[in-house]
């Protein structure tokens, strides 16, 4: 017997997200390092250490109580945690791939709603400009989350302080970030 005939592929969350990012949950010994030293632990329903044991349990309830969860919205992507893990488990990009799955299968918290709005608007001003436009993320935002009038009071503080330009600044090769953002929209279908 080959020993490709002994290897299957573990459908697992844990399994499927090593696959996808090249990090390992199995490796975590819980040592509560990495939640000891996140800044946003006290906001999260699950602290990462408890994320990383959620997942190695390779149980299907808690996997989807992980997807389910705020904590992977939370996480800031700081690196907080890889700089105190003794086992160098890179937990943002972990993160970054259960955000992914979750919106894949329907599965995200609704208060994460707004956070996802923002980062759907950021993406959306990115690709117009290829470059950050503040009034045109405040736009979109608005439009996606139809909270038109909070923060209202700011914005003429800040467009007479010349903090929020309200024309665009578009990078030179603006053909090339839109090729980029269809390239990885291309990548994210053919990997799913």
């Amino acid at each position: 017997m080959s020993s490709e005939a002994h290897h299957h592929e573990d459908h697992s969350l844990a399994g499927k997200a090593e696959k996808h990012t090249g990090v390992n949950a199995a490796r975590c010994y819980q040592c509560g390092k990495c939640s000891a030293g996140c800044p946003m632990a006290n906001d999260m329903d699950y602290p990462p250490s408890v994320i990383l044991r959620m997942l190695q349990t390779h149980d299907p309830v808690m996997e989807e109580k992980v997807l389910r969860s705020m904590s992977i919205w939370l996480c800031l992507s700081c690196e907080m945690c890889i700089g105190r893990c003794p086992q160098e488990v890179d937990i943002p990009p972990l993160m970054d791939w259960l955000r992914q799955e979750s919106i894949k299968r329907k599965m995200t918290n609704p208060k994460a709603k707004k956070i996802i709005a923002f980062h759907k608007s950021f993406l959306n001003t990115l690709k117009q400009n290829g470059r950050l436009y503040e009034v045109g993320l405040i736009v979109d935002y608005k439009m996606r989350t139809m909270a038109l009038t909070q923060d209202i009071d700011t914005a003429p503080g800040m467009l007479t302080r010349g903090k929020l330009p309200l024309i665009p600044e578009k990078i030179k090769n603006l053909k090339q970030m839109k090729q980029i953002f269809e390239k990885s929209f291309k990548n994210k279908e053919e990997q799913s």
